[in-house]
């Protein structure tokens, strides 16, 4: 028979074990609401806000400026999730109907995750942003407000950017931003050639890349640039701006402006040969990889001019 000692002895033990089994459980859920948000910041996809704040800190003449750093890693997570989480949110009626979506090519959210993406949303911007207002300059930050702005206003009406033809397209110039505000906040002058050149870059790849869903989006009433020109009137739209991207790209860098031309001229010959959105499905993941190899050709580039002290 136990006693009262031994008795409370082991009560004590049991409720330690349900402590630490319910500690258990929170850290699950909490792992997988991250994993979760995570999946929905579409990683893959990150290099479209890093690689160009990366390039903008290279440009200023550093290989690696810390003053950089919290700019960086915000437009990693925190943005990307900002960017995607807010979108799934208001597209949930289309993104239902699209196959496209809860695979590695985007997710797919019903309204039971609506507050735990804005309050994700919410708890990882705010934290750069209250450090940005403190210490980047007031340049910087103007351009990084208005970076912000674009995007939500994208997916939020009554702005709603992604269904407003042309302006969709043209809204997607904010992908370039980071190559003016990263040198702004080191105290450096853009380089605006190559920021102009993202720019029209970043409107042409928006309208190609919609080619694939414009069967969704005219099926929910939602006209986009892609809607509005179809598949063949997206070789025009597209080329012209990639032309525009390439020439400015010339100014400052000739093989990044070549490699450019060449495959934007692939992407834009293929779907032009057979312009359906089968098509741009299809050409989509040679899109993906546009930036990342394009990037790499500009990014060997700098880094070895730096190194050897040949930039600035």
């Amino acid at each position: 028979m136990l006693t009262s000692e031994a008795r409370r002895a082991e009560r004590a033990d049991q409720l330690t074990c349900c402590n630490c089994g319910l500690w258990g459980w929170r850290w699950y859920i909490l792992g997988s609401v991250l994993l979760r948000l995570l999946y929905i910041s579409r990683p893959v996809l990150w290099i479209n806000t890093v690689g160009p704040a990366t390039v903008g800190m290279w440009l200023t003449g550093d290989l690696f400026a810390w003053e950089a750093l919290p700019i960086l890693l915000w437009l990693t997570l925190p943005f990307n999730l900002l960017i995607y989480g807010v979108n799934d949110v208001f597209d949930q009626e289309t993104d239902a109907r699209n196959p496209r979506k809860g695979t590695l090519e985007g997710a797919r959210i019903d309204a039971s995750e609506v507050r735990p993406v804005l309050f994700g949303v919410i708890f990882t911007n705010v934290p750069f942003l209250a450090y940005s207002f403190l210490f980047v300059p007031s340049s910087a930050i103007a351009w990084m407000f208005l970076y912000a702005l674009l995007f939500v206003g994208y997916s939020v009406p009554p702005a709603r950017f992604k269904a407003r033809p042309y302006l969709d397209s043209l809204s997607n110039a904010a992908y370039a931003f980071p190559l003016v505000f990263v040198p702004l906040a080191l105290g450096s002058g853009p380089v605006w050639p190559a920021a102009l050149g993202l720019m029209a870059w970043s409107a042409a790849k928006h309208t190609f890349d919609a080619v694939q869903d414009v069967d969704e989006d005219r099926r929910v009433g939602i006209v986009t640039t892609a809607v509005r020109l179809g598949p063949s009137g997206v070789v025009l739209w597209s080329g012209a701006f990639w032309a525009l991207a390439t020439a400015c790209f010339a100014l400052v860098n000739v093989p990044v402006a070549l490699v450019n031309a060449a495959i934007a001229g692939t992407l834009l010959y293929l779907l032009g040969r057979d312009p359906t959105r089968e098509t741009g499905h299809r050409l989509y993941r040679y899109s993906i990889a546009f930036p990342y190899v394009a990037g790499t050709v500009a990014g060997v580039q700098l880094v070895a001019a730096l190194s050897l002290g040949a930039y600035p």
